[in-house]
């Protein structure tokens, strides 16, 4: 096959990224900080369910005496619960019982008996928790020693 003028060969993407020349680490703060091809020894999984959750939950503000607020519950519930699943695996109890107590008020099949303007004000704050809860929830990441020493 014929090389493609300035561009990389077809496929090339499905290869992989090569490593890019390795720096030699300073031996100031080595400990604190990592190299730029490191990886990380966490990983946010809830902060993408928690972003759209806060999206839901302040775009449904307008609809709380509709009937399709039914489906915004929903959602939130859902999202809740995921989030939970990742806080609990972060290890963040705190925000694993914030996102119970979510996922409670906001659950559609046992429906919480509260006003208008008080769930108003509860979107704001329930989109509030969502993002922070997105951003300190931490899992950390599971190396291949880790895993191969499961049972």
């Amino acid at each position: 096959m014929a090389a493609r003028k300035g561009r990389p060969p077809a496929g090339s993407s499905l290869h992989g990224v090569p490593a890019g020349p390795a720096r030699p680490a300073s031996t100031e703060g080595a400990t604190s900080e990592r190299a730029s091809g490191d990886t990380a020894p966490f990983t946010r999984p809830a902060l993408a369910p928690s972003l759209i959750a806060a999206i839901v939950l302040l775009a449904c503000v307008a609809i709380i005496d509709s009937s399709g607020f039914v489906f915004a519950r929903w959602g939130v519930t859902v999202l809740s619960l995921i989030v939970l699943v990742f806080a609990v695996r972060g290890r963040t109890w705190w925000a694993a019982v914030l996102m119970a107590a979510i996922a409670v008020c906001w659950n559609p099949l046992a429906v919480v008996p509260i006003p208008g303007e008080v769930w108003a004000a509860l979107q704001i704050v329930a989109a509030a928790l969502f993002i922070v809860v997105g951003i300190v929830v931490k899992v950390p990441r599971e190396t291949q020693t880790t895993r191969a020493s499961r049972p």
